[in-house]
């Protein structure tokens, strides 16, 4: 019972913090992610404790992840994604290579890391957060947008360059064993992603068609949540991660015909779940080190930033073909830091890639960026408006 106990009273705390901070945040129109961060922070060890235990917080709110991407890629038919390819193959490793490249000498020269940490930092501080972006994005109705279209291009090729990134890092550490392993998972992969395709391709539809004929709308959303986790479930224990293998069978049921009853049976839980996923983000949040070392973790969050968007302005520009107001949004909304660099960088820990102090400023710096990036739309509001009216009217 005390356990129970625990479990009610880690609810009520998370859901009066959502309530109280997300809208109070949104008042002062700074979006709803800060609003989750905030109530992290506020609830988490860093300050009043009401939640001890942020990795439970975490593990649990890595489904809205999974579930963000799973609705992702019900937008994007297999057609779709061909006709994206240049967006997503050729921008987003241009955005991932350049801005690894540049992070990882700095690193390297500035900040005398080793060449394997300066790799993992370069590499894990070039993502950006496919879940804060594409939450900013909706709040502002850009993702219909040509510079939101190329931003979900960005995100998902970030996503997929994740994978590699994650089975690379025990390498980095020397970690022998890891190693010897390698080969075994590229075939558990292939495999893991064929049985995802064939049961997608062949028997979903048949098992839609059998829940909605039942009239139980609680079925229904039994079957969309299986479909989603199941997968996700399957890609971890294949070696994938679980919001690329929700991503697979969000494509695969992109041509559904009952596309928009999983979307409508998934949205709700997504919303909630992404919430708790930022509020988890808040928890890890070390204030200490915050106001122990204020101008490094100050230094390196803005340091991020402002290597970040005049990459991704530069790209969006030369590359994207986006207007000068549509490119600085996509620079500014993927400047921050995401949220694949705190699985990367919590494994190159585990692995003695990085320091526990360096792991802890990375957190620090990437959850501050989150912050610090609706501040810097709301600097800049004024001038994209009035730059974007323009190109709006003459799109009509």
């Amino acid at each position: 019972m005390p356990h129970d106990g625990s479990l009610l009273q880690a609810t009520v705390v998370f859901l009066l913090a959502v309530v109280l901070l997300v809208p109070l945040a949104q008042r002062l129109k700074m979006g709803a992610v800060p609003g989750y961060l905030l109530a992290g922070i506020l609830i988490g060890p860093s300050v009043l404790g009401l939640l001890g235990n942020p990795d439970n917080v975490a593990r649990l709110s890595e489904m809205g992840v999974v579930m963000l991407l799973f609705v992702i890629g019900l937008e994007l038919s297999p057609r779709r994604l061909w006709t994206m390819r240049k967006a997503l193959f050729g921008i987003g490793s241009l955005q991932v290579g350049l801005t690894a490249v540049v992070l990882g000498l700095l690193a390297y020269f500035l900040f005398g890391q080793s060449k394997a940490a300066a790799i993992v930092l370069g590499l894990g501080l070039a993502l950006s957060s496919t879940a804060f972006s594409l939450q900013v994005l909706a709040e502002r109705k850009d993702l219909g947008k040509p510079h939101g279209r190329l931003a979900v291009a960005i995100l998902l090729f970030q996503d997929i360059a994740a994978i590699p990134l994650i089975a690379v890092v025990p390498l980095l550490g020397g970690n022998v064993s890891s190693a010897d392993e390698g080969n075994w998972p590229l075939l558990a992969v292939a495999a893991g992603i064929g049985v995802v395709i064939v049961f997608g391709r062949y028997l979903l539809t048949p098992v839609f068609k059998w829940t909605v004929g039942s009239g139980l709308p609680e079925l229904s959303t039994a079957t969309a949540l299986l479909v989603v986790l199941g997968t996700a479930w399957v890609m971890e224990h294949v070696g994938v991660s679980m919001a690329l293998g929700a991503f697979l069978a969000g494509v695969l049921m992109a041509d559904s015909p009952f596309r928009h009853e999983l979307e409508t049976q998934i949205e709700p839980l997504k919303g909630l779940l992404l919430g708790l996923f930022f509020v988890g983000v808040g928890m890890s949040a070390d204030l200490q080190l915050l106001f122990g070392m204020p101008l490094i973790v100050l230094g390196l969050t803005l340091l991020l930033v402002v290597i970040k968007m005049p990459l991704l302005f530069a790209l969006g520009r030369s590359a994207g073909g986006l207007s000068q107001a549509q490119a600085l949004c996509l620079a500014v909304v993927l400047a921050s830091g995401g949220e694949f660099a705190f699985v990367v960088f919590k494994l190159a820990l585990e692995h003695q890639v990085l320091t526990q102090q360096v792991h802890d400023l990375l957190v620090l710096a990437i959850t501050l960026s989150m912050a610090v990036v609706p501040l810097v739309m709301m600097a800049l509001a004024r001038q994209l408006r009035d730059k974007d009216r323009p190109v709006a009217e003459t799109g009509h």
